[in-house]
C-alpha cells in the first residue's frame, strides 16, 4: 500500500513553483513577438519579384523563361521572402540565414553582370535578350535586376542581426551558379542561350566565387541594426524575433 503521507507531500511538491514552472507552457515563458513592418517589407519584396517575372512571362515561353538564371533566382527570392514574411507575422523562427544568404549573391550576379559586363545579356544569366526592348520588358528588367536585389539587401541590412553566416557558406553559395555555368557550357540549346566566350566564363565564375565571400566579409563586420536591437535573434540572420 503506498503511504498517504508520501503521497501528500508529493502531491504538495507537484503543485510547487517549481511544478508550475514545469507544466507552464514555453509560450506563456516567452511571448510572441510579431513585427507586422518587417512582414510588410519582405511582402513586398515578393510581390516585387512576382511582378517583374509576370511581365517577363508576356513575351516568353515559360520553359524558356525558367532555364534563366536571374529568372530562378527571383523566384526563389519571391518563395523565401513570402515564407519569411508569413513567420515574422506570426512570430515563428526565422528561415535559416543558409537560405536567406543565399539569396544575396544569387541576386546580384545577374544584376552585376546586367550593369557591368553587357555582354552577358546574351547568355543564360540574363532574360531573354532584346534589341529594343518594350515598356513591359524594361518594367521588368528594372524590377528584376534593381528593385529586388535592393531590397534584399536593405532587408539583410536593417532587418536581420549581424556574424550569422558560416564560413561553409562560402564555398555552398558558390555551387549552383557554377554548375549552372557549366551547364550553359554543355547544353547551350537547353539554357536557350549561346555558350559565353571563355574570357566572359571566367568573369563569370569569378563573380560567383567572390560575391559570397563579400557578403559573408560584410556580415563579420557590420553592426546590428540600431531599432529594436534587443529584439533581434542573437542565432542567425533571419527575420527579427
Amino acid at each position: 500500500m503506498s503511504d498517504p503521507t508520501r503521497t501528500s507531500q508529493s502531491t504538495r511538491h507537484a503543485t510547487g513553483p517549481a511544478g508550475a514552472a514545469a507544466r507552464t507552457p514555453a509560450a506563456a515563458v516567452a511571448p510572441t513577438i510579431r513585427r507586422p513592418l518587417a512582414a510588410t517589407f519582405r511582402a513586398l519584396i515578393t510581390a516585387a519579384a512576382l511582378t517583374g517575372l509576370l511581365l517577363a512571362a508576356n513575351d516568353a515561353a515559360p520553359a524558356a523563361l525558367l532555364s534563366r538564371f536571374t529568372v530562378q533566382a527571383n523566384l526563389a527570392a519571391a518563395l523565401v521572402f513570402a515564407c519569411s514574411a508569413h513567420r515574422v507575422w506570426t512570430g515563428r523562427r526565422a528561415v535559416s540565414p543558409r537560405l536567406t544568404g543565399a539569396l544575396l549573391p544569387f541576386l546580384f550576379l545577374p544584376a552585376l553582370l546586367h550593369y557591368a559586363f553587357p555582354a552577358a545579356d546574351s547568355t543564360a544569366f540574363a532574360l531573354l535578350h532584346a534589341t529594343a526592348p518594350t515598356v513591359t520588358q524594361a518594367l521588368s528588367h528594372q524590377l528584376l535586376y534593381a528593385l529586388t536585389p535592393l531590397a534584399a539587401l536593405a532587408d539583410w541590412l536593417l532587418l536581420t542581426a549581424p556574424r550569422g553566416f558560416r564560413p561553409a557558406c562560402a564555398w555552398q553559395w558558390p555551387a549552383y551558379p557554377l554548375l549552372y555555368l557549366a551547364f550553359t557550357f554543355a547544353f547551350p540549346a537547353a539554357a536557350g542561350a549561346p555558350s559565353p566566350s571563355a574570357a566572359l566564363a571566367l568573369a563569370i565564375g569569378l563573380a560567383g566565387c567572390l560575391l559570397p565571400l563579400i557578403v559573408i566579409g560584410i556580415d563579420q563586420v557590420r553592426p546590428a541594426p540600431r531599432l529594436r536591437r534587443n529584439r533581434i535573434s542573437p542565432t542567425g540572420i533571419g527575420p527579427l524575433k
